[in-house]
C-alpha cells in the first residue's frame, strides 16, 4: 500500500468518524449500507457491519437518535451522553475502514485521530448547543440538529467519495465551530457582568 492510500485511507477514518461526532449512528449506517452493497471494504474483525442484523440495528439507532433531538430537553441530555458514545463510535469506524496497517498502529491512529476527532466535533455541538439553550431558551436547538444532522450526512457521503476534501471540510467546520463559540462567549460576557 503506498503512502498515499494509507493517507486517504486515514482521511476516509476521520472523516466518518468527524461525523459520528454530529450524529453517532448515522455514518455507522452508512458504512454498514457501503460495505454491504460491496462499495466499501472492511477490515476483517468489522465484516459484522455489512450484515443484515447490523443494517436493521444501526437504522433504528439511527431513527431513534434522529427524533430525539428534536424533543427538547432530552436534545440536551443526549449531548452529554453522546460525547463518549461518539469517542467510541469514531474509534470503531475509523478502525473499521483503515484496513491496510499493522495492528497497533492502526488501533493507534483510530483512537487518536478517529476518536479523538468525534470528541471535538462532539464536544463542539454539545457547546453550541448548550449556547443555544441559553441564549434562545431552546427555540433554536430545532435548527441546530436539523444542521448537525445534514453536516452528519453530508460528511458521511464525502468521506466515502473524497476522503481528502472529508478531512479539509471537517477542519474547516472545526475552525468555524470555534470562532462562533468565542463569538458567542465574548458576546455573553458584558451581560453577565453587568
Amino acid at each position: 500500500m503506498s503512502d498515499f492510500d494509507i493517507a486517504v485511507s486515514v482521511a476516509l477514518g476521520v472523516g466518518l468518524a468527524a461525523a459520528t461526532g454530529l450524529r453517532v449512528f448515522l455514518p455507522l449506517l452508512v458504512v454498514s449500507v457501503a460495505a454491504y452493497t460491496g462499495h466499501l471494504p472492511l477490515a476483517e474483525s468489522f465484516a459484522w457491519l455489512a450484515t443484515p442484523p447490523a443494517l436493521i440495528l444501526l437504522s433504528v439507532a439511527t431513527l431513534v437518535e434522529i427524533l430525539a433531538y428534536y424533543i427538547p430537553g432530552v436534545d440536551n441530555l443526549l449531548d452529554a451522553l453522546s460525547t463518549p458514545a461518539a469517542l467510541i463510535a469514531g474509534t470503531v469506524v475509523s478502525a473499521a475502514v483503515i484496513t491496510d496497517l499493522p495492528p497497533t498502529v492502526k488501533w493507534a491512529t483510530a483512537v487518536i485521530a478517529g476518536g479523538g476527532t468525534a470528541g471535538v466535533v462532539q464536544s463542539v455541538t454539545a457547546l453550541l448547543r448548550a449556547k443555544s439553550t441559553v441564549l434562545t431558551a431552546g427555540v433554536a436547538n430545532p435548527v441546530l440538529s436539523t444542521t448537525e444532522l445534514g453536516g452528519s450526512l453530508v460528511v458521511s457521503l464525502l468521506a466515502l467519495a473524497a476522503p481528502l476534501v472529508a478531512l479539509l471540510l471537517v477542519a474547516l467546520f472545526l475552525w468555524l465551530a470555534l470562532r462562533l463559540l468565542l463569538h458567542l462567549t465574548r458576546r455573553a460576557k458584558p451581560s453577565s457582568e453587568g
